[in-house]
């Protein structure tokens, strides 16, 4: 499992007046599948802060090739790229229910103490369960 898919319809809320899901809301569906990702991996964000372990964005950088509009069925893919270090780097693609590729993104985590804010290195048990799926 490098990789997990999430559905996800879009709501009124997330679009504009033409029915357009407004660019900042990819960044919202990214961390569903992110968060998706982690549960299917057995670890989670609220886990990883009782571990004195914060996980900041250092990078994103999305392309936009086709607007997801109001309705669509559209599905987050996210994978881990590499074997984290101090960081953790995620590829995304958002496609729709006819593999149409909507947005790719790559995201960088930086694995930070909660209590000095420097960079560390991840939970061990994260690390190992990770180092599986190479």
């Amino acid at each position: 499992m490098k990789s997990t898919i999430i559905p996800i319809t879009p709501r009124y809320a997330e679009t504009d007046q033409m029915g357009v899901v407004h660019h900042a809301n990819y960044l919202i569906y990214l961390e569903l599948g992110r968060m998706s990702w982690l549960d299917t991996l057995g670890f989670s964000y609220d886990e990883m802060e009782k571990n004195g372990v914060l996980l900041p964005v250092y990078n994103i950088d999305i392309t936009y090739r086709k607007p997801i509009r109001l309705n669509d069925e559209i599905f987050v893919k996210t994978t881990i790229k590499n074997i984290p270090t101090t960081r953790v780097e995620f590829y995304y693609e958002i496609i729709d229910q006819n593999d149409v590729l909507h947005a790719s993104a790559n995201l960088t985590l930086v694995f930070t103490d909660a209590n000095s804010f420097r960079p560390r290195k991840p939970i061990p048990e994260f690390l190992e369960a990770c180092k599986k799926l190479f």
